[in-house]
């Protein structure tokens, strides 16, 4: 059993680096802009130049990390896992349940950040300005 809770904590961590990264393609830099730091956000695309092909393909980012998301958060929800009868190994696996649980939902969170920054705040900003 706890081979298979390992595994499936590596997959969370990996989909929250991977909702972590629509942050840093997209939020971070229209933060920095919003906020008048402008030439911090020049300095950090030119510094970083990976930031730029996730930007470029943001669409693709989140996609690919929200349908993660998705099957991660379907896996987690499944009826049918249980914990073993041991009372050690049940308890190992009721934490590493409760760890799983609080992963994916940071990682929902930074997504759902990252996706409202990047696809709702500017269109929701040009219509409200006129």
């Amino acid at each position: 059993m706890p081979d298979r809770v390992g595994g499936r904590a590596h997959w969370l961590w990996l989909l929250l680096l991977a909702a972590g990264s629509t942050l840093l393609c997209c939020a971070l830099p229209m933060l920095l802009v919003a906020i008048g730091f402008g030439a911090a956000a020049a300095a950090l695309f030119a510094n970083l130049p990976f930031l730029v092909d996730l930007a470029v393909h943001k669409a693709w980012l989140f996609a690919l990390s929200g349908a993660g998301l998705l099957a991660a958060a379907i896996a987690e929800s499944r009826r049918s896992r249980q914990c073993p009868a041991d009372p050690r190994l049940a308890a190992a696996c009721r934490a590493a349940n409760r760890w799983n649980r609080q992963i994916l939902f940071a990682a929902t969170l930074l997504w759902l950040t990252g996706f409202a920054t990047a696809y709702v705040a500017l269109p929701a900003h040009a219509l409200l300005a006129g």
